[in-house]
């Protein structure tokens, strides 16, 4: 990777430790610790995905208008003074309150980092994001485990480590984000999308709708391993740790397998049209074996087949947003691709809890299913009559 890149990816990698402090946690202090209703923990976290799409819409069109930069502090600027009176006041309603804030400054941030990402490594293509989405994923595991270990000690701490990294993270960008691509930071937002270019807009962003439509579906399904399945697992005297190590697993693939993954899609998935069908189907074995399994073995089957999946499908979608992106327009893509996914996670635990709720887990599998086929078809049909150029091969 490029140096430039590595500020940005340790960056992401410490920003996404720090939330991963927090998130997995907030509706058992919402709830155990606050007093209130499993309803209305569920109410406070759908106001902070709700303020994360907002957010992401917001970072993607600052990017475009005053630079990487400027969009990154600005929304990190807003999540580090939220979580700095959170360390203070973490009653009810403030916690409430704090967490929409959070929710926000963290939207604004990522698509721009996203965004920042794809310019500082231009020749990167997919790589960029695959690493993106690796230190992602790293964040996630350390952040979960160290969270749990925190909060056994005491949850003051929790909010205490939470800001400490994200004032790490406003550092790093404040010190090494102003001049890491010019490209990204010069507000070419200016330039007039005019004549020709107009049409090349207009369909470029018709086939990243229909796209991100196919993404919102895929995140409203994989959700449901972090919710309708999670309960299930406990249903049928899954342990919590075991339920645990299933995501340990995740983590884990996700960071060894970058070697096998490299190879498979240089043999198998040269497009990155073809790398999201494949994973969309993966996605779609891998419910298949839930379905029928009612063992632990079975759920790890899963989990294993889930996660070749997902290393598939989640680093392409924001690397197709990067290449369809005009010049100007690369936050505001990546606003709109990290907004649909987070809609989905919005979404989806509610749709899973009423179809569970009143049907069965049966029937939810099977909508699960309708829903990746759907995806498959977005995937298939979302860039006819592009040109030619955006059927790339994957680097």
């Amino acid at each position: 990777m490029p140096r430039p890149f590595w500020f940005i990816f340790i960056g992401h990698l410490i920003n996404t430790t720090g939330g991963s402090f927090l998130w997995p946690l907030n509706t058992i202090y919402l709830h155990d610790y606050l007093g209130k209703s499993l309803s209305l923990a569920g109410f406070v976290l759908m106001l902070n995905a709700a303020a994360s799409v907002i957010g992401n819409l917001l970072g993607g069109y600052l990017f475009d208008k005053i630079g990487g930069f400027k969009a990154i502090i600005t929304g990190a600027g807003i999540t580090l003074a939220a979580l700095i009176a959170l360390t203070f006041s973490h009653g009810w309603p403030s916690y409430a309150i704090l967490l929409v804030l959070i929710g926000l400054g963290s939207g604004i941030v990522n698509p721009s980092i996203y965004a920042l990402a794809g310019a500082a490594w231009k020749d990167g293509g997919r790589k960029a994001f695959n690493a993106m989405y690796v230190a992602a994923n790293i964040g996630v595991a350390i952040g979960s485990a160290m969270g749990g270990f925190i909060a056994s000690i005491s949850f003051d701490l929790i909010f205490v480590s939470n800001m400490v990294l994200y004032l790490i993270f406003f550092i790093i960008a404040f010190m090494s984000y102003r001049n890491i691509s010019d490209e990204a930071v010069s507000g070419i937002s200016s330039i007039k999308i005019q004549g020709e270019n107009v049409h090349h807009y207009r369909r470029n962003m018709r086939a990243l709708l229909i796209l991100s439509i196919g993404y919102a579906l895929c995140w409203i399904a994989y959700v449901q391993w972090q919710t309708t399945i999670a309960t299930y697992t406990q249903e049928i005297h899954i342990s919590l740790e075991q339920y645990s190590l299933l995501w340990t697993v995740n983590g884990a693939l996700i960071v060894l397998a970058q070697p096998l993954l490299a190879v498979f899609v240089k043999k198998f998935a040269r497009s990155l049209k073809i790398q999201i069908i494949i994973g969309t189907f993966i996605f779609l074995v891998s419910f298949g074996v839930v379905a029928v399994s009612h063992h632990f073995s079975g759920f790890m089957s899963a989990m294993i087949i889930l996660t070749c999946g997902e290393m598939l499908v989640w680093p392409a979608i924001p690397t197709i947003a990067d290449q369809l992106a005009p010049k100007g327009k690369e936050g505001f893509y990546q606003g709109i691709i990290n907004s649909a996914a987070t809609a989905g996670r919005m979404v989806g635990p509610i749709l899973g809890g009423i179809l569970v709720d009143h049907f069965g887990m049966s029937i939810l599998i099977i909508i699960l299913f309708f829903l990746y086929v759907i995806s498959m078809f977005t995937t298939i049909f979302y860039d006819k009559g592009l040109d030619k150029k955006f059927q790339t091969k994957v680097v």
